[in-house]
């Protein structure tokens, strides 16, 4: 399944991907984000479950079942540059501003900005076409 998902994301065209697929895509990139600093804190895992329970209108089964997936696809996904390029080639501005910051309120989940998750994301928001402004704002929105 994931392998035929990565194949399509990181074909050199990559069509729009359809609402699922965008869901499991960008939910993917907020586990690697948090596993960046190789520590997949229950604090990062749970503000991750707030936010896709928030952002798709999940119930609770609906939402532990896309995020065990967006574990499982982001382990397998390929580099970090590739796959985030991907994305940003397959789903739209305004869901890429959005999951920047969703992005930071992972990082801050735990009352740390470890270095590796603050150079993670500073690539991350550059591949996904997002404004270092667009991203301060949101960094600024979110620790507010």
């Amino acid at each position: 399944m994931f392998a035929d998902f990565l194949r399509r994301l990181t074909d050199p065209a990559p069509a729009q991907l359809p609402d699922t697929d965008a869901r499991l895509a960008l939910t993917a990139l907020l586990v690697r984000v948090a596993r960046s600093d190789n520590d997949y804190s229950g604090a990062e895992r749970s503000r991750i479950q707030g936010i896709i329970s928030d952002r798709y209108g999940l119930d609770d089964g609906a939402r532990d079942a896309l995020l065990e997936d967006a574990e499982t696809l982001e382990a397998e996904a390929p580099d970090t540059v590739r796959f985030t390029r991907s994305i940003k080639e397959a789903v739209a501005y305004d869901d890429r501003l959005a999951v920047v910051e969703a992005l930071w309120k992972v990082v801050l989940a735990d009352g740390e900005r470890a270095k590796e998750e603050d150079a993670l994301l500073r690539l991350v928001v550059n591949l996904l076409g997002i404004t270092d402004m667009d991203s301060a704002q949101a960094r600024k929105r979110v620790a507010g």
